[in-house]
Order: C-alpha cells, then structure tokens, then sequence
C-alpha cells in the first residue's frame, strides 16, 4: 500500500494506493494521525486506487471518525471501487461517513 499526501482548498487529501489489511492499516491509521496531529482537520481519504479494505482497515475509519467530531472538521471517503463500497456497505458505514464519488463533490461541500 501506498499513501500520497496533498492539499487543495484548505484540506488533506490522502490518496491512497492497494489493499487496506491487518499488515497495511497501522501505516494508514499513522498518517491520518500524522495530519490531525499538524492541525489539519479536515481529510479525506481518496479510495479510488484501493482495491481491499479488511476489519483492520474499517477501524482506522472509525477511530478517525471519532477523533474529527470538532466543529469545523471534515473527514469523508471518495472516489470508492464498487468492491471497497460493498464492504462498506456490509459492515453499516456507509450511515456513519461521508462518501463522496469525487474527490471534487467532496470538497464542494468543505
């Protein structure tokens, strides 16, 4: 897995490349805690490349959740393949976060 940071209007956006499992989600759930940990509340996570997302990987989308609930933070998923979205709507997140298709809607709304 591969994580690439960048920043457009005022949020992060990290975008993230390969599969989310038990050996890949503590690196993921690293750099989300990196950018809240530099002030920056608002991210979302470009899943656009991400083709496996485990139990591991939803619970680093959880606790992450759980840590931008400030007024003024922003945290959303975009851009989901239709096998990340199924899993996500197996587990019932898909009422939890907000999902975007694109990392454009998303920030419209920012």
């Amino acid at each position: 897995m591969e994580i690439t940071t960048t920043t457009r209007d005022n949020a992060t956006i990290l975008s993230v490349d390969g599969r989310i499992d038990t050996a890949t989600a503590p690196a993921l759930e690293q750099a989300i805690n990196r950018e809240i940990e530099r002030q920056h509340r608002k991210i979302l996570l470009d899943f656009s490349r991400v083709t496996y997302i485990s139990s591991g990987g939803l619970r680093v989308l959880l606790a992450t959740a759980k840590k931008l609930k400030n007024p003024g933070d922003r945290f959303a998923l975009c851009s989901l393949s239709p096998e990340v979205m199924k899993i996500l709507k197996l587990a019932g997140f898909t009422s939890i976060f907000s999902i975007c298709p694109t990392e454009g809607e998303a920030l419209a709304g920012w």
